[in-house]
């Protein structure tokens, strides 16, 4: 076996499950993954390309499929993720997709359950391997953030 091959192989066997579908249903898996706490299944989701990109509400930028997936461990660690995309937005072509969301957070505090919400946005592209995740960049919202602004502001800066 030659040094190109070694390199191809870790990649191969890193594709435990496959998933195939459309872009809405591949992001459906990847926000049930979450809820399940399942790593192979969320990472399944994702490009397994060198450049994908993941950022987490005031964290540092993720690059690469090992960075994102030893976050995601990290996270389910602490146990699964009740996360529930809601109000999502579209623009999805032939190539590539992306989705806007606002992402409600049931947590569990010491006051009893309540909930957080997050501002999502998707990137997909279509590989060879069908639809797949390659962007996920999330920021802190509010309870307003169930409402979107539509209006043109009169100032822009």
């Amino acid at each position: 076996m030659n040094s190109r091959q070694n390199a191809i192989m870790p990649k191969a066997k890193s594709r435990v499950l496959s998933l195939s579908g459309t872009v809405d249903e591949i992001e459906s898996a990847f926000y049930e993954a979450m809820q399940l706490g399942d790593i192979d299944r969320l990472m399944a989701c994702w490009a397994d390309e060198d450049d994908v990109v993941c950022i987490h509400p005031g964290g540092t930028r993720l690059v690469g499929v090992a960075a994102i997936r030893s976050a995601f461990e990290g996270m389910f660690a602490n146990g699964t993720l009740r996360v529930h995309p809601e109000r999502v937005r579209k623009l999805d072509s032939i190539s590539s997709a992306v989705h806007t969301l606002v992402e409600r957070v049931e947590v569990l505090a010491t006051e009893g359950p309540m909930q957080a919400y997050l501002l999502a946005t998707n990137v997909y592209f279509k590989t060879p391997e069908g639809w797949r995740m390659v962007a996920h960049h999330v920021s802190q919202g509010s309870e307003q953030s169930m409402n979107d602004v539509d209006k043109v502001a009169q100032v822009l800066h």
